[in-house]
């Protein structure tokens, strides 16, 4: 059996860990927090209460009892690891207002967190990051925790897929909850399971237990396919491993997509998928994906998709059918990666306007009312790719390249 130097990442305690809190339907005036513990401690709560300069907040907190529920993971030739997962829902918040929050109960409590709801009227601004995957604790903890020093009041983090490596094996998880470290317990997060969070289209033991995502999309595929409602944005979660493998939940997500898309009052549409309608290489193309959803896309103009699987980067505008790189485009399909995985990007004259490989990125996010700002960064912080998409009225977006003086990195050979 092998051996783990470190525990805390693998065995629970009474202590709660692995905090984590994730955006609901309604993310301006709730939120979801999930957290662990080990098996004798069988109940948890959430305490609550706005801000105040000083610790007059701890005098009298709302209290709320949270779900709990057991799991047991056991991997061959590794530790069999018992748990319970505690999780709850914050709701009645006010917009714009700051809190705070612990976790636990008895004599085992968490710190105190602080939290920043986002105002009505207020820009969004969200963090992406491609897929983690490998060597999370050691080489991908660099990257969230760069994006959180550019962009620290961040409203939340939206994550591509392929958080990790082994959909079940929970050291890895407890890697990529140790990367994130505090910054998973005060920014909101948002997932959408990648391949690597299936096997034999078996979603991960711990995906639903561990977080708190919301239930409204295709029956089936709770905290997979989902979405979220802002003031002028909605964002959607689509299951992309079962569009790939699953007939049934293939038709089920279109038709659930077109039906949301149809009755969109948002002034703008991102949508998260794992597998990307464009790849950064052609034979890593997604054809059953593409044919499904772009018609919808193009159908209801999305403006932003953002992918993962490729391990490299790529982005481009792309209009109905395939018109590429028009200033007035269609939808923005982005593709990125995190970790330190690295495959080649395709050097044909194709769908992206700006790409690279061999470098890990985040791209940070904002939607303010009619303006879509983007930035995508290396992993030392530097700007490596930026545009602008404006609102036109009912024709196209405006986009306005704003790609810096630095030439692509261009370092793996196909």
């Amino acid at each position: 059996m092998r051996q783990y130097p470190d525990h805390k990442l693998l065995f629970p305690s009474n202590v709660p860990d692995r905090i984590i809190l994730n955006l609901t339907e309604d993310p301006l005036t709730s939120v979801a927090v999930n957290w662990r513990t080990s098996l004798n401690v069988t109940e948890g709560f959430i305490e609550y209460a706005k801000a105040s300069h000083g610790p007059e907040f701890r005098k009298n907190p709302n209290s709320i009892k949270a779900i709990t529920e057991s799991l047991t993971v056991a991997r061959e030739e590794e530790p069999i690891v018992k748990a319970n997962y505690h999780s709850g829902i914050i709701k009645n918040l006010e917009p714009g207002q700051k809190y705070v929050y612990r976790v636990g109960g008895g004599e085992s409590w968490s710190e105190w967190f602080q939290v920043s709801m986002p105002g009505k009227d207020s820009p969004i601004s969200f963090v992406y990051f491609g897929d983690a995957q490998n060597d999370v604790k050691s080489m991908w903890s660099r990257i969230i925790r760069e994006a959180y020093h550019t962009m620290p009041q961040m409203d939340f983090l939206l994550h591509a897929g392929d958080l990790i490596n082994r959909h079940d094996r929970d050291v890895e998880w407890g890697e990529w909850f140790h990367a994130g470290g505090f910054i998973h317990s005060q920014v909101p997060s948002v997932m959408t399971p990648g391949n690597h969070e299936y096997k034999n289209v078996k979603l991960s033991p711990q995906w639903r237990p561990q977080f708190n995502l919301p239930q409204n999309g295709v029956p089936g595929l709770e905290e997979t396919n989902y979405e979220i409602n802002y003031p002028e944005m909605k964002v959607i979660s689509l299951d992309g491993e079962q569009i790939d493998e699953s007939l049934h939940y293939r038709k089920a997500q279109a038709a659930w997509l077109d039906s949301i898309l149809t009755y969109n009052p948002k002034k703008w549409t991102v949508v998260t998928m794992h597998y990307p309608v464009y790849s950064t290489k052609s034979n890593r193309d997604n054809v059953k994906l593409r044919e499904t959803l772009k018609p919808i896309f193009d159908k209801h103009k999305v403006d932003l998709v953002l992918q993962g699987h490729d391990h490299a980067y790529g982005r481009g505008n792309v209009g109905s059918g395939t018109s590429f790189k028009s200033k007035e485009g269609g939808t923005m399909y982005v593709v990125s990666v995190s970790g330190p995985k690295m495959y080649a990007a395709s050097d044909e004259d194709n769908w992206m306007e700006r790409r690279t490989d061999n470098t890990q990125l985040f791209q940070v996010i904002t939607v303010a009312e009619d303006l879509v700002h983007y930035k995508a960064f290396t992993g030392t912080g530097e700007l490596y790719d930026s545009f602008i998409l404006k609102k036109n009225g009912n024709k196209a977006n405006v986009l306005i390249n704003q790609i810096p003086d630095t030439p692509e990195r261009r370092q793996i050979k196909e």
